[in-house]
């Protein structure tokens, strides 16, 4: 299955040109944004293919009602990256990951226990063991940080020891940036020059 299919996201196309230097970024100015979600406790909870589909479905669902672009996107067993592009105007992203991260608990908790007892604290506010309470954001400030960004999110697979190269995951958008000739398919078999160490929640 394409890797796109297997993510269940759109990502913003270029128009292709036969210069790479050429393409049209997909950074727009005061809207997009990349974030790290965790789950609580860093509880592998994305292992099964089920799990993941989920996500995949609740993630489509709220952007039914609440549109964003996913510019890039990779699902660890335990966290996740991704790029947003906002809707012009539009700054909301904390109310589409309150609907994504509530959703998918009550789908989830449905067919599945949780691994951790709440605390009296999380009782008292109805708050699940699934997702830690924060998430991480940072706005993309231009083409360069979007750059960086869209490279660190694809090579954390690696990173974490799960593949030994980005193409070998297929819960990212690498493939489909291979596909338009951003990467050449062997990208990140060792550790690219520049790459950023970590970042905000890893």
């Amino acid at each position: 299955m394409d890797q796109e299919e297997t993510v269940g996201i759109a990502i913003a196309q270029p128009t292709l040109r036969e210069n790479m230097s050429h393409y049209h970024r997909f950074y727009q100015p005061q809207s997009t944004y990349f974030f790290t979600v965790v789950t609580f406790r860093r509880q592998k909870i994305f292992v099964n293919e089920d799990v993941k589909d989920l996500l995949k479905e609740v993630i489509q669902k709220v952007r039914v009602n609440w549109p964003f672009q996913i510019e890039g996107f990779v699902l660890l067993p335990e966290h996740l990256h991704t790029i947003w592009s906002l809707p012009e105007g539009d700054s909301n992203f904390s109310e589409r990951w309150k609907l994504i991260k509530a959703n998918f608990t009550r789908e989830y908790l449905k067919k599945n226990d949780e691994l951790v007892r709440p605390s009296n604290s999380r009782m008292r506010k109805g708050e699940r063991t699934v997702w830690q309470r924060r998430y991480w954001e940072h706005l993309i400030r231009d083409e360069s940080d979007f750059n960086h960004h869209l490279n660190y999110l694809h090579y954390n697979p690696v990173k974490h020891g799960l593949v030994t190269n980005p193409k070998d995951w297929p819960w990212s958008t690498f493939q489909r940036y291979v596909k338009l000739n951003w990467y050449e398919s062997e990208w990140g078999a060792s550790e690219p020059n520049g790459l950023m160490k970590t970042c905000m929640g890893e």
